[in-house]
């Protein structure tokens, strides 16, 4: 099917068939064992190695489009692909290979003392609906690790990536053909029609177990009010970075450059920064020079103004931007506590971290933020599913239920319990 629409009746027919598809993908990978799915993996990353230029001028595609269209230099970062980052993709994907065999895995086990035997072992989800915007790499990161958790995936790429997230999943289901595997186990939606979205949210006649939204604001929130199904996700990545008055200055100046500048546009970038009003004098000016000497625009409060001439003033509303952009809004605490109920009162319960050598400000930051990553003295860009060393995520889940923080392999099974007896009848 081409880009084009389908009509309405067609396009529920062809949304019903992926799910049924993917149902029984998945009943097959549940049983699979781990050096088919290791195999699949490893010839898919060869596949991408080898169809370099195809995925490249279908990106360049992707590119012209969105370039035609005025997008942002930000969202056009986010959807270009270069020979660097096929290199990123083909290592994750063999990562993931290595990975661990998750399902079967006892992750606990006791006896009762009437002599039951209890093993919680892990299991596959099912089928993993996965809906995303501009990043064509999630075709992949989502791919490999839906199948190294013996789940079938149904992927829904953003328009603006259609032809580039095409050409990764052809190489994917080169991946699964080659290893035996059945090519239903990774499908792409063949339609840039919005109206598929729709029928993903409504679980394609229960076939889908559980949504994954990777995206902006308004994709997220659309699925996380629509979805008929368990949704894991984060609705934004409003990031802040704490320094405290012990934090070391060289620290400090490179680690929060990289935070807000490395890459603008991803849920890890930091948006706000809080600065404990003890260092204000020592601190502020040098960070924020090396904030603007990479093109950041600050906008602060009203100390940090009268620091920093050049600052925009701060409204209520900077607190609560995720601006996917160079700009970062600034605000000077008068100490740990104030950092704290900042945090409380505007975060996204994303990723926050703390710039301090006194280790008791850390403990203190960390047992009282509810985030789902709390960093020391470190990028909050690390705040990522490769980097945590699961070889790729979906996604960043901020919920508490099931999954949080990255979405790995571990985080797309479920368990059953296993009950081994001798003849016991309860009294």
């Amino acid at each position: 099917m081409s880009a084009a629409a389908p009509q309405s009746d067609e396009l529920v027919a062809t949304m019903e068939a992926l799910g049924s598809n993917a149902r029984r993908a998945a009943s097959a990978l549940a049983h699979t064992s781990s050096e088919k799915k290791t195999a699949a993996l490893h010839a898919a990353a060869r596949a991408i190695d080898r169809r370099r230029a195809d995925i490249l001028s279908a990106n360049a595609t992707d590119l012209d489009a969105a370039k035609a269209s005025g997008m942002s230099a930000a969202f056009l970062d986010r959807l270009r692909l270069d020979d660097s980052r096929l290199d990123g993709i083909i290592a994750a994907l063999e990562t993931v290979a290595e990975l661990p065999e998750p399902v079967g895995t006892v992750t606990a086990n006791w006896q009762r003392p009437n002599g039951l035997d209890i093993s919680r072992v892990r299991t596959p989800l099912g089928v993993i609906g996965v809906i995303f915007e501009s990043r064509p790499n999630v075709t992949a990161d989502a791919g490999a690790l839906c199948l190294k958790a013996g789940n079938a995936v149904i992927l829904r790429g953003g328009s603006d990536s259609f032809h580039s997230s095409r050409a990764i999943h052809s190489c994917l289901v080169e991946g699964l053909s080659a290893a035996g595997l059945p090519q239903d186990a990774i499908q792409i939606v063949p339609t840039t029609d919005r109206a598929a979205v729709g029928e993903m949210l409504k679980g394609l006649n229960g076939t889908i177990d559980v949504i994954v939204p990777r995206g902006g604001k308004g994709l997220v929130g659309r699925v996380q009010a629509e979805a008929r199904v368990p949704v894991f996700a984060h609705l934004e990545g409003l990031v802040h970075v704490y320094v405290d008055k012990s934090a070391d200055l060289t620290k400090a100046v490179s680690v929060i450059a990289n935070a807000k500048m490395r890459r603008t546009g991803i849920c890890g970038a930091a948006e706000t920064l809080l600065v404990h009003a003890d260092v204000a004098a020592t601190h502020l000016s040098p960070i924020i020079e090396a904030l603007m000497e990479k093109g950041c625009e600050i906008r602060g409060d009203e100390t940090v103004r009268s620091i920093i001439d050049t600052a925009r003033p701060a409204t209520d509303d900077d607190w609560r931007t995720e601006y996917e952009d160079a700009i970062i809004s600034v605000k000077i605490v008068a100490d740990i506590g104030e950092a704290i109920a900042h945090i409380a009162h505007y975060s996204s319960h994303h990723t926050e971290a703390i710039i301090a050598e006194d280790l008791v400000a850390v403990d203190k930051f960390f047992a009282e933020i509810d985030s789902a990553i709390l960093m020391h003295n470190a990028s909050t860009q690390f705040a990522d599913g490769g980097e945590f060393g699961f070889g790729g995520e979906i996604g960043i889940a901020t919920g508490k239920m099931h999954a949080r923080g990255p979405v790995g392999v571990e985080q797309l099974t479920s368990f059953k319990y296993l009950v081994r007896g001798n003849g016991q009848t309860r009294p």
